[in-house]
């Protein structure tokens, strides 16, 4: 039990917490306002810091499709003919100008430029540029947004994903739906605000938990991974001989000594606590009903697919993100691992095109029937694209693509982005970007703009130093919002 009428030993971290909510925290409320008391003890660590938006949201929540492994944006969506005339002709020198290349091929005697082997077609009114291996999304073209000139400083995997996931490409900082959970809160008491979904059987690089952390967040803005299987949420399950009746009463009593425990020492992070084990007992009831499938008809299953059928695959994560969008979870990452295609890219990518292609627009067309996709941001991705040379042996049915960081491509769709159109391009060759270049902290600035927060204002105040999920960067590609 914690007492609070106990002053023998009293350390110096004791003596600054117990007194962080007397005279000096008084103090602190008329020096910093009320926005900095919410962040030492906020009344509900499920509300978000934000009293509401900064301004119109165009979107209410996001569904991130994140390719991981880095699909190639020349055999998916840049088609670029003059790499199949100059097909096995090393990479001009005036082209690459001198750039960093990965190890996995800066030795190479020559980079011969490689043409894709796959067909590409315009569709839609909008005239979209996109390859035989995505015929489904083809049909949705005119929903979609192109982003062709996208880029980024890191050149291997681990340091890109986590770039892209928390803004910075060390480890440490919080997980982009940790900031908006942090900002918005949650908008379903029995869910979290943040839910993580990976694709079974595909991966090919590790995709470590920190990437959904809260960094230094309170813990309560964590991304939760539900998993396909009897227990979608590890330990969210009492254990045998505990019932519901039970746990409840232990909860309350927990309470009560977490609220003795705050009253104490003042620590925003004891009433995270309290609010995750009070959202585990409610998700005990919640998370089977939403990993529930039985409900859904025949026609959704035909939509999404035969795998749709099977938990884990991606067809059957975005039939889930799409009753995750239902139910208000605020922000929805799919990982979809094995786009790390160095050698054999034509046979792996065909496999990878398989396992999303018919999914991404049955879950558009799922969302648009709901009344759900004009509210609801999709993105799709990966951390970055692949090289316009072969890494190793190039024939004339076979090849690898190493990592290129200069220019990539990745399409949005649904909730306040301009439907058919493509924005940005890449040189003749690939390689670089041409027009209207796109940082990632732009594609996080304007992700953030879209929920309705001005990233330059939702910050965070560590080891003194206020930050954000843009760094000192960022700027609203506003071209792209409807």
């Amino acid at each position: 039990m914690f007492c609070s009428n106990v002053n023998v030993g009293l350390n110096r971290r004791d003596f600054f917490g117990r007194s962080g909510l007397g005279l000096g925290g008084l103090a602190l409320s008329q020096l910093l306002g009320r926005d900095a008391v919410a962040e030492i003890a906020p009344p509900n660590p499920f509300q978000g810091i934000l009293d509401q938006p900064h301004h119109t949201p165009q979107a209410k929540r996001i569904i991130y499709l994140f390719m991981s492994g880095g699909p190639s944006q020349l055999d998916l969506f840049d088609y670029k003919p003059l790499l199949n005339e100059m097909n096995g002709q090393d990479l001009p020198a005036s082209v690459r100008q001198g750039q960093r290349l990965t190890g996995m091929s800066a030795n190479q005697a020559i980079l011969p430029l490689a043409g894709s082997v796959f067909k590409f077609d315009k569709h839609g009114e909008s005239g979209a540029t996109i390859s035989e291996l995505f015929p489904s999304l083809a049909e949705v073209a005119d929903d979609l947004c192109f982003v062709k000139s996208l880029h980024t400083e890191a050149i291997n995997h681990d340091p890109a994903i986590t770039f892209f996931q928390t803004g910075s490409q060390l480890a440490g900082r919080p997980s982009i739906g940790s900031w908006l959970s942090y900002g918005l809160g949650s908008a379903n008491e029995n869910l979290p605000a943040f839910v993580v979904l990976i694709s079974k059987d595909r991966i090919d690089q590790p995709l470590y938990a920190r990437l959904w952390g809260n960094g230094f967040l309170p813990s309560i803005h964590q991304g939760v991974q539900f998993r396909s299987g009897a227990d979608p949420v590890l330990y969210l399950k009492n254990p045998e001989g505990i019932s519901a009746a039970s746990r409840r009463k232990m909860l309350d009593r927990l309470a009560e000594l977490h609220h003795q425990q705050f009253e104490d020492l003042g620590d925003p992070e004891i009433n995270a606590r309290v609010a995750q084990y009070e959202m585990a007992y409610r998700m005990q009831t919640s998370v089977p009903e939403v990993m529930d499938l039985s409900g859904e008809t025949e026609a959704t299953f035909e939509l999404y697919g035969s795998a749709a059928r099977q938990p884990g695959t991606f067809a059957a994560n975005c039939l889930l993100a799409r009753r995750l969008a239902e139910r208000n979870v605020r922000f929805i990452q799919l990982y979809h691992p094995g786009w790390d295609q160095h050698g054999n890219l034509p046979g792996a990518i065909r496999r990878q095109c398989s396992d999303v292609d018919q999914p991404c627009k049955a879950l558009i067309l799922d969302l648009k029937q709901r009344g759900l996709l004009e509210d609801t941001l999709i993105v799709w991705g990966g951390e970055f694209g692949r090289t316009n040379y072969s890494q190793g042996k190039l024939t004339k049915t076979d090849y690898g693509r190493d990592h290129h960081p200069r220019c990539f491509t990745m399409w949005f769709a649904g909730g306040g982005i301009k439907p058919g159109m493509t924005y940005g391009a890449t040189d003749d060759f690939g390689y670089n970007v041409a027009e209207n270049p796109v940082h990632v902290h732009d594609l996080q600035a304007t992700l953030l703009d879209l929920l309705g927060i001005d990233h330059t204002r939702l910050t965070f105040k560590f080891q003194g130093r206020h930050y954000r999920l843009t760094d000192v960067h960022g700027e609203v590609v506003r071209e792209i919002l409807a």
